[in-house]
């Protein structure tokens, strides 16, 4: 598919491009509206292909969660192995599409490995996250900065007080997830480890304050999360942090996203979560 058709589906995912703005470039870039719409469905995410680890599966317990935020009610979609014991960890941050079908796949996909897995709901002061695309787009644009933080550096702290959790805890995050795990990585002093999918980085000033080994996955395609890189990288060094830094060639923006057709990347996909499941089994146990 033609770049600037993804690069389009990028901008108005993550910028405020109104769907008739962003219908109307897409079809100037197909040539007619007929085209327009034949490329749309090969673009926007499609659930049933996000259940590689069926919710049924005898292997986990599944739970519908809720614990204290910032002044909120937290919902969050936990998995954890169903063989009675103590498991570490981690809490999995969704796109900026929230809880959905394929976020709640990707956390039996971190159960399975041998973790207690939570995903929580950026959008739970809203009740949480609705069916409708552009209501999610709304509320993502209306989340307070500093109380949605604080809504997941909570999480560890619920983690933390259940009699089945080590205490050791991680943290994996995709798209605006992946920003949010490097943010939790300069805001959580006891972290053991935070994997950054394509995701914004944390600010240069802040690094020193990260104590969590890090591991950050790059698309080569996504120039926008890309051109942070530098910077970053060059104050990770400085601070002597621990980090292991991925760019895939031919990777779009999303590559892990199998329910995204256009963007999923199956041989990138698996080899980076073959390298984060390493890692969590590495600084956290299992």
């Amino acid at each position: 598919m033609d770049q600037r058709i993804i690069n389009l589906f990028d901008e108005y995912t993550h910028k405020p491009l109104k769907r008739d703005d962003f219908f109307k470039r897409l079809t100037q870039l197909t040539g007619s509206t007929a085209a327009a719409m034949a490329v749309l469905p090969l673009l926007e995410v499609n659930y049933a292909h996000a259940s590689t680890v069926k919710p049924n599966d005898e292997r986990l317990t599944i739970e519908n969660i809720t614990y204290e935020g910032d002044g909120t009610q937290m919902k969050g979609y936990l998995a954890r192995p169903a063989a009675p014991g103590n498991y570490p960890a981690v809490v999995v941050i969704h796109e900026n599409r929230g809880i959905n079908p394929h976020i709640e796949d990707v956390t039996r996909r971190v159960a399975l490995a041998g973790f207690i897995a939570l995903a929580p709901d950026a959008l739970s002061p809203f009740g949480g996250t609705p069916t409708d695309a552009e209501q999610i787009r709304t509320y993502f644009g209306q989340l307070d900065a500093k109380k949605n933080l604080n809504n997941f550096v909570k999480a560890f702290d619920y983690l933390k007080s259940r009699k089945d959790c080590t205490g050791k805890t991680g943290c994996v995050g995709f798209c605006w997830g992946g920003a949010m795990a490097n943010q939790l990585a300069v805001n959580v002093p006891s972290l053991n480890a935070a994997v950054a999918y394509y995701g914004r980085q944390a600010d240069a000033a802040d690094v020193p304050k990260i104590k969590a080994k890090l591991m950050l996955h790059y698309g080569a395609l996504d120039e926008r999360v890309n051109a942070g890189i530098p910077v970053y990288e060059e104050a990770l060094k400085k601070a002597g942090i621990k980090y292991e830094l991925y760019v895939y060639e031919g990777a779009q923006h999303a590559f892990n996203n199998d329910s995204a057709p256009t963007r999923y990347n199956e041989a990138v996909a698996k080899l980076a979560w073959e390298r984060t499941i390493a890692l969590f089994k590495k600084e956290l146990g299992s």
